[in-house]
């Protein structure tokens, strides 16, 4: 799933290659996409780009029509640059092309959604609160207000393990599966343990390894081409996605805990004191 450093890299792109343009087409390709229908999609076309800006996991395209084309790639969309669009109307259903901005120079991208479940998500709308996602997040965490003491508000009285609460988009913007387990891996803490119970030291250690990966993640992500992101994040992963392998700091095995429909890794000596953490999926078979 694409996170705040993948977006982030994406608005710089489209920042340099969209505004000042004008929009030619906007064809959607699988209607599902579509999440709004009154201003139609096609109220998109004709208008110029005037700025490209990320809410969260929110990819913003704003128009001098007071219109903004609003996306979330969700867990397996993605968007493709294209200098030079193919000609004519995508075919419906057809491969996992969503839909497709082109360009009154012939330029464009397409959104694409792999997979069965679709939840590529594509709104057309007056303000950016209108988007129900947008209108409920939580602070940026590399927004330059969003400081320690902030952070010790929001999960002062938060029953939630860190897990949860850093992945809650309501509660911090921006943060998935991948970063969450990259933030508690180089804060040393565990990912079950209770965000409430935080003493103030831990608070500071969560907060610099909070701001440090993402800004980390981010750096790497500036400048390298929209079709290689993926790899470039999946290279700077020091534990999420690599049960098995040693950890880069200790050397001890990286672990997996599996939930119904995802998975976190951990290293339980830089994390949880050496002890593995029980693992509910295989912990049922078990019974």
């Amino acid at each position: 799933m694409p996170e705040l450093p993948e977006v982030e890299a994406l608005t710089d792109l489209l920042t340099e290659h969209l505004v000042g343009l004008r929009v030619a087409r906007v064809l959607p390709a699988a209607v599902s996409v579509l999440k709004t229908y009154d201003p139609p999609v096609t109220a998109f076309e004709g208008v110029r780009v005037t700025g490209v800006r990320r809410h969260g996991k929110f990819l913003d395209l704003a128009a001098d029509s007071g219109l903004h084309l609003v996306i979330h790639l969700a867990r397996a969309g993605w968007l493709q640059w294209r200098d030079r669009l193919p000609d004519g109307q995508p075919k419906p259903g057809k491969g996992p092309l969503a839909l497709r901005v082109a360009l009154e120079t012939g330029e464009g991208f397409d959104l694409t959604e792999a997979g069965t479940q679709k939840r590529l998500a594509v709104y057309v709308v007056r303000d950016p609160a209108q988007v129900p996602g947008i209108a409920r997040l939580g602070p940026d965490p590399l927004a330059a207000d969003f400081d320690e003491a902030r952070l010790a508000a929001l999960l002062k009285d938060e029953r939630r393990r860190l897990k949860g609460a850093l992945r809650d988009q309501s509660l911090i913007a921006g943060v998935g599966n991948a970063y969450s387990d990259e933030i508690l891996h180089a804060a040393k803490m565990s990912p079950f343990k209770l965000a409430a119970s935080l003493t103030p030291e831990e608070t500071h250690h969560l907060y610099e390894a909070l701001r440090g990966t993402l800004t980390d993640a981010v750096e790497r992500s500036r400048g390298v081409a929209a079709g290689r992101l993926k790899s470039e994040k999946k290279s700077g992963l020091r534990v999420h996605g690599r049960i098995g392998e040693p950890c880069p700091v200790c050397g001890d095995t990286i672990r997996e805990v599996s939930f119904s429909d995802s998975s976190l890794q951990y290293c339980p000596t830089c994390q949880t004191g050496g002890k593995p953490l029980a693992d509910r999926r295989l912990s049922r078979l078990l019974k």
